[in-house]
């Protein structure tokens, strides 16, 4: 089964948080609080999201995160690379490739392309606008 990890999906909850109020600026402590989500775990993937440009830091006592563009701006396969790495079902669909020719290889960097093409077209404003209904 192919999924995402625990912390690539603390992710988009806390993005999806962060749409509520575009502009606004969030703190990690109430973030946590809010969501039932450890602080730790809240503050690492927040640092993630700021180092892949997804997220505004903001220091000071006034200070927190926002989103860095519009949520409509940021795509579901962003997320997933800045939190996880490229998407890539199989090894052979990782830049480099992998290390075997086999019959199948074309195939699965096919259907990867597929999926990764899905991810981008899809943003965190319908993300969110989706999971409202």
């Amino acid at each position: 089964m192919l999924r995402i990890t625990r912390l690539t999906d603390y992710g988009f909850i806390l993005l999806a948080q962060m749409c509520e109020e575009e502009g606004a600026l969030f703190n990690a402590k109430d973030l946590s609080e809010q969501l039932a989500i450890p602080l730790p775990t809240v503050s690492k993937v927040l640092k993630l999201l700021v180092q892949g440009s997804l997220l505004a830091s903001h220091q000071g006592s006034q200070g927190g995160y926002r989103l860095a563009r519009a949520a409509s701006a940021i795509s579901a396969a962003e997320i997933i690379e800045v939190l996880e790495g490229p998407v890539s079902m199989t090894a052979c669909c990782i830049t480099d490739g992998c290390d075997r020719n086999c019959a199948v290889s074309n195939s699965w960097q096919k259907v990867n392309a597929v999926i990764v093409d899905k991810l981008r077209s899809v943003s965190l404003a319908e993300m969110v606008a989706d999971g409202a209904k």
